[in-house]
C-alpha cells in the first residue's frame, strides 16, 4: 500500500485541528482566532507534528489577500474617499509617534544598533491585519463607527511597508542611496496602482461580462481568482503588499453588477486560508527563541503592547473618537503584524538586525498575535463597555400629531404612507441617526430620540396623539415602550407591530388596542397569489386566507388562555379535500406536532 504524501497527512492535521478548535474556543467565548492560534500551536511547537510551518505560512497568506479583496469589493470608491481623513492623517500619526517610540524602547533594550531599532520599532508599529478584522468580523462589528477607524489605520500601515523597505535600504547602504531608492520605489508603487485602476475601470467589468455570457460558472470562479492572484502578484513586484493589490481589485469591482457573484465565489478560500493563516502563526511560535529570552519577552511584549495601545488612544481621542471607540481600536490593535516578519527578514539581510534579534522580534510579534483575541475580549467586557450609540441633538420643533410613530424601519415606512396619503399628519421618532439621515435625504422629517424615555414622548407631542404606533424592531424594546406608556399615558391608544405570536399573546395581555405580527398579513398574501398561479381563482384564494385568517385568529385566543400548544386543530397540515372550497371536515388530530407554534 502507498505511503501517504506528507502534504495530505498536513492538510488533515490542519483540518482537523480546526474543526476542533474552533467551536471549543467559539463556546468559551474567546472567538475562533485564538482556536486557530492554539490548535496551531498544539500541532507544530509542541507536538512537532508540522515540520516546516514556513510554508503553510506563506500558502495562509493567501486568506489574508482573499480578505482584503472582499473588503475592497463591499467598500465603494466614493466611501474609501470619505475615509481619507482617517487613512492619511490618522494612519500616518499612528504609525510615526508608534515607530518612534517603539524604536526608543528597542534600543534601550539594546536588542540592535539605532538603525536597527528603527527597524525593529517601526516593525512593531505594524498591526495584523488578518487579526484585526477577524475578530471585529466576529463580533459583528466591521461596519461600526471604531470598526471602520481601525481599517483605515490598517490599510494605511499596508501602504506605509513600501517606505519602511525602502528605509532599510537607506540605512543599510548610506545615504547615498537613499534619494535614488525612494525615487524609484514610489515612481513604481504609483505606475503599478494607476494600472490597477485603468484595468479595473476599462477591463475587469467588461471581460465578466463576456464570460457570464458562456455561463460555464466555473469559468467565473478562475476569473476571480486569475483577477485576486494576478493583482496581489503585481503590487508584490512593485515592494507593496499582496494583499493591497486584492483590495485595489476588489475596489474597482466595488460597484460592478457581478460583485456579489465574485463575493460568493471567493468567500470560501478566504475563510479556510484565512483560517490556515491563523493556524500557520501557531505553527511558526518559536517556543525555544521564547524559553531562551522569557524574562525579556515577558516583560517586552505586554510593554510594547501598552505603549502601542496608549499612541493609539491618544491619537484618536485628538482624532474625535469616544472615549469607548477609541478603547476598541486600542484593545485591536496592539499587536504586530504579520508585515513584520518581511521588515525583520530584510534587516537581517541588510545587516541592521542579526539572526537572533530578528527571531526575538518574530517571537514577540507572534505571541502579541496570540494575546490580542484574548486582550481585546477582556477589554471588551471590562473597559469599554457597552459601545455607546452615535447621538444627534434631539430638536422637536413642530411636532405633534394625530399619530405618533416611534420607531421608522421598513414596516414603519409602509404604515406611515397610508396615513400620510389618508391626510394624517405623523409624527415619527427614532434613535437610529443613520436612519433618520437616510429618510431625510427622501424629503422625510423624522425626529431623533428613544422613544422609552418619557420626556422624548412629551416633546413629541404624545399628549396630542389620538394614537401611538409602536412600529420599533426588537421585542424587548418594543415591551419597554409599552408599559411605559400603558403606565404614564393610560388614555393613548395603542397601535403595536407584534414580532411573533408569543409576542402577540403577551401584548394583548397588555391591552394595546391594536397588534399585528409583521408577517401575517405578507404571508397570507403569498399564499393567496401562490394558489392563484396554481389555478385557483382569485375569489377561492381570497376565502381561503380569510379562512386561515380566522382560524389564527380563534387559535391565539385559545393559546392566551390555555397556553402555546393549545389550539392544534385549527391548524392545516394536509390539503383540504373535496374542491371546490368548502368548510374544512377533517378531524383534529390530537398528536399532531404544532410546528409553527411561533408564527
Amino acid at each position: 500500500m502507498a505511503t501517504p504524501d506528507p502534504l495530505f497527512n498536513e492538510t488533515l492535521l490542519l483540518l482537523g485541528g480546526a474543526v476542533l478548535a474552533a467551536p471549543i474556543f467559539k463556546k468559551l467565548g474567546l472567538g475562533t482566532v485564538l482556536g486557530y492560534l492554539a490548535a496551531g500551536i498544539v500541532i507544530g511547537p509542541i507536538l512537532r507534528l508540522i515540520s516546516d510551518p514556513e510554508e503553510v505560512l506563506h500558502v495562509s497568506e493567501l486568506g489574508v489577500v482573499f480578505l482584503l479583496f472582499i473588503i475592497g469589493l463591499e467598500l465603494k470608491p466614493s466611501r474609501l474617499w470619505q475615509m481619507r481623513g482617517d487613512i492619511f492623517v490618522l494612519g500616518t500619526a499612528q504609525v510615526l509617534f508608534s515607530g518612534l517610540l517603539l524604536s526608543g524602547l528597542a534600543y534601550l533594550a539594546n536588542i540592535a544598533s539605532w538603525q536597527g531599532s528603527v527597524i525593529a520599532g517601526f516593525g512593531l508599529a505594524l498591526s495584523s491585519t488578518a487579526f484585526a478584522l477577524q475578530i471585529l468580523a466576529d463580533n459583528g462589528e466591521a461596519n461600526a463607527l471604531y470598526g471602520r477607524r481601525a481599517f483605515s489605520i490598517l490599510l494605511f500601515q499596508d501602504l506605509a511597508i513600501v517606505p519602511l523597505l525602502a528605509l532599510v535600504t537607506i540605512l543599510g547602504s548610506g545615504p547615498e542611496a537613499s534619494t535614488s531608492t525612494i525615487l524609484v520605489d514610489s515612481g513604481r508603487a504609483i505606475l503599478a496602482v494607476a494600472a490597477m485602476v485603468v484595468a479595473g475601470r476599462y477591463l475587469l467589468t467588461p471581460m465578466f461580462q463576456v464570460i457570464a455570457r458562456t455561463g460555464a460558472r466555473e469559468v467565473m470562479l478562475a476569473a476571480a481568482l486569475l483577477v485576486v492572484l494576478g493583482s496581489a502578484v503585481l503590487m508584490q513586484l512593485v515592494g507593496l503588499s499582496m494583499a493591497m493589490g486584492a483590495f485595489l481589485a476588489g475596489i474597482m469591482l466595488a460597484e460592478s453588477s457581478y460583485r456579489h457573484e465574485l463575493e460568493a465565489d471567493i468567500e470560501p478560500f478566504r475563510g479556510l486560508l484565512l483560517a490556515m493563516f491563523f493556524m500557520a502563526v501557531g505553527l511558526s511560535l518559536d517556543l525555544n527563541a521564547i524559553l531562551s529570552n522569557l524574562l525579556l519577552i515577558v516583560a517586552g511584549v505586554p510593554l510594547f503592547m501598552i505603549a502601542k495601545g496608549l499612541v493609539i488612544y491618544v491619537l484618536c481621542r485628538l482624532w474625535g473618537s469616544t472615549k469607548e471607540d477609541s478603547a476598541s481600536i486600542a484593545a485591536l490593535l496592539p499587536q504586530g503584524g504579520e508585515f513584520g516578519f518581511v521588515l525583520f527578514t530584510t534587516a537581517v539581510s541588510a545587516g541592521l538586525l542579526t539572526a537572533g534579534a530578528s527571531s526575538l522580534l518574530i517571537a514577540s510579534v507572534t505571541l502579541s498575535m496570540a494575546l490580542t483575541p484574548l486582550g481585546s475580549a477582556l477589554a471588551r467586557r471590562y473597559f469599554t463597555g457597552e459601545q455607546k450609540r452615535e447621538e444627534i441633538e434631539e430638536d422637536f420643533e413642530g411636532a405633534g400629531a394625530d399619530v405618533l410613530m416611534i420607531g421608522f424601519s421598513r414596516f414603519g415606512q409602509i404604515a406611515a404612507q397610508i396615513l400620510l396619503a389618508g391626510g394624517r399628519d405623523v409624527t415619527v421618532i427614532d434613535d437610529s441617526p443613520d436612519r433618520i439621515r437616510q429618510a431625510s435625504s427622501f424629503g422625510f422629517r423624522i425626529y431623533f430620540g428613544d422613544g422609552a424615555r418619557k420626556e422624548v414622548l412629551l416633546a413629541a407631542g404624545i399628549e396630542r396623539a389620538k394614537i401611538v404606533a409602536i412600529c420599533t424592531h426588537r421585542r424587548d424594546i418594543t415591551d419597554r415602550i409599552v408599559d411605559l406608556i400603558r403606565s404614564e399615558f393610560p388614555e393613548v391608544k395603542l397601535f403595536v407591530r407584534s414580532y411573533d405570536r408569543i409576542h402577540t399573546i403577551s401584548l394583548r395581555a397588555r391591552e394595546v388596542d391594536y397588534e399585528i405580527r409583521e408577517t401575517l398579513e405578507s404571508g397570507l398574501l403569498f399564499g393567496q397569489k401562490t394558489l392563484e398561479a396554481l389555478g385557483k381563482t382569485e375569489t377561492e384564494a381570497a376565502e381561503i386566507g380569510a379562512d386561515i385568517r380566522r382560524r389564527d385568529e380563534e387559535r391565539l385566543q385559545i393559546q392566551a388562555a390555555e397556553g402555546l400548544t393549545a389550539g392544534l386543530h385549527m391548524l392545516h397540515t394536509r390539503p383540504v379535500r373535496p374542491e371546490p372550497l368548502t368548510k374544512p371536515k377533517r378531524q383534529p388530530l390530537a398528536h399532531e406536532a404544532d410546528s409553527a407554534g411561533q408564527a
